[in-house]
């Protein structure tokens, strides 16, 4: 059995910085995509960022790009999401999220397409 584990979140004022961690036990898939989801109140979880475990690839929400930065260490399994630049639209829970992808395959975007999850991690950003 896989298990996710985020840390990492917290209380931020706009503008500032959060590294998120998720560390990944158990049995995994050598080739997955792991990624980072997001959800406040009331919203469908989104993704935020994903990368792809051989290939390196990466995606970004439009919402987040040029603010995180989505990185993964192979050898500690575990991924990584810095955040900086925050704003208030960001305060949500963080969920990590891994799927299995055949070799040559794209991650998916969707949240409904992942189906080992951590438990979640919350960032909230205010003054």
């Amino acid at each position: 059995e896989v298990q996710l584990v985020e840390s990492g979140g917290g209380l931020v004022q706009p503008g500032g910085s959060l590294r998120l961690s998720c560390s990944a036990s158990g049995y995994i898939y050598s080739n997955k995509c792991m990624g980072w989801f997001r959800q406040a109140p009331g919203k469908e979880r989104e993704g935020v960022a994903i990368i792809y475990s051989r290939g390196g690839n990466t995606y970004y929400a439009d919402s987040v790009k040029g603010r995180f930065t989505i990185a993964l260490d192979n050898a500690k399994n575990t991924v990584y999401l810095q955040m900086n630049s925050l704003k208030l639209e960001d305060t949500a829970a963080y969920y990590c999220a891994a799927e299995h992808i055949p070799l040559g395959g794209n991650c998916p975007t969707e949240y409904y397409e992942y189906h080992v999850w951590g438990q979640g991690t919350q960032v909230t950003v205010s003054s």
